[in-house]
């Protein structure tokens, strides 16, 4: 199968897209397949067929410690223009049999890419856009989850410039959570135990957009649930060493324990596979997802976000579930790729 890895682009998650993209090309390739890994952003000017032969860079692989300078990643690119599609993009695409979105974070798991590859008629990987979009939305997400009986922490959507800022911290309550309601792997988040620290943490995440979820802080285990063609995956438990579940701790090998299974009861585990399936038909995604909680000492799991593009990187959770029941990463991308072709052809 000729596959199109589309990866990069331009979000503050560009490196997790790049080093998920490298891993998912390289294990495509290993399987046997055509595999050509594409910058969504900064595009290529190499003649099409010869993406799929091109070696894969070493260095993409590897994640750093801080979120991408996109104001550089821009200057980089030697056309310019405001296109989120970079020279040559839609011409790999178009030779493919299907792209595998590695893409995270905005123009990549926010429905957008979707939308137009629809409109190309060019199959790919993951949920469609409604979804996608959909789930992108912190806000959006929990007004849905909330009346299927899925507990999820209060929360308020707040809108808000630096001037609002001093009489939203003198309001909130805390503890609690500050979240960009369109962003991930915990760019911008900031848990606040003090009215104190309130000023702060809006201040961070104004950079991100200035809408924010605020979000009942709930203590508990960090739990997350994978879902693959319909099915519940075996949880896994998050241990940061220091902190919580940052950017850091995310995607820097060793900073955290993930267990998996998590070391629950049999009944916490159902529990948790139905809320993450609950919510996955709610915003009517398909194929997968990994949805994130908070399981308290009763064994309640508080739903946080569902991820429609789970990371594919060398630290990422999902293969590590799949692992779990013996699927392995190759078999994982050729399953989802199976799953997808399955689904675009059921919206046609």
């Amino acid at each position: 199968m000729k596959i199109v890895v589309l990866a990069g682009g331009l979000s503050d998650e560009r490196n997790v897209s790049l080093s998920s993209g490298c891993k998912v090309c390289a294990a495509l390739r290993q399987r046997g397949h055509e595999a050509a890994l594409v910058d969504m952003y900064l595009g290529t000017q190499a003649e099409a067929q010869a993406l799929f032969s091109a070696p894969i860079p070493e260095e993409l692989t590897r994640i750093g410690r801080q979120a991408p300078d996109l104001a550089a990643v821009k200057a980089s690119r030697p056309a310019g223009g405001d296109s989120q599609f970079g020279p040559g993009v839609l011409e790999a695409c178009r030779m493919a049999d299907v792209v595998f979105l590695g893409l995270h974070g905005a123009c990549g798991e926010d429905g957008r890419v979707q939308a137009a590859l629809d409109l190309l008629g060019i199959p790919y990987t993951g949920s469609g856009y409604l979804g996608s979009a959909i789930a992108m939305d912190k806000d959006l997400t929990k007004r849905l989850a909330a009346p299927l009986g899925v507990a999820t922490p209060r929360w308020e959507l707040v809108r808000y410039t630096a001037d609002d800022i001093p009489a939203l911290a003198a309001r909130l309550e805390t503890p609690c959570v500050v979240k960009p309601v369109a962003s991930g792997s915990s760019i911008g988040v900031s848990i606040v135990s003090r009215r104190a620290d309130l000023p702060a943490a809006l201040t961070g995440a104004l950079a991100h957009g200035g809408v924010c979820v605020v979000e009942q802080y709930i203590a508990g285990r960090e739990i997350q649930v994978g879902i693959l063609e319909g099915k519940a995956l075996p949880s896994i438990e998050i241990i940061p060493k220091a902190g919580f579940y940052d950017y850091e701790n995310k995607y820097q090998p060793g900073a955290a324990e993930e267990i998996t299974p998590a070391p629950i009861p049999p009944e916490w585990e159902k529990r948790l596979g139905q809320a993450a399936l609950d919510v996955f038909h709610a915003l009517g995604l398909s194929v997968y997802a990994r949805a994130d909680f908070i399981v308290t000492q009763d064994g309640t799991p508080w739903f946080l976000e569902i991820n429609t593009l789970p990371g594919m990187t060398p630290t990422s959770l999902l293969p590590q579930e799949a692992a779990a029941v013996g699927i392995g990463y190759g078999e994982l991308c050729e399953r989802i790729i199976e799953a997808s072709l399955a689904a675009r052809k059921a919206q046609r």
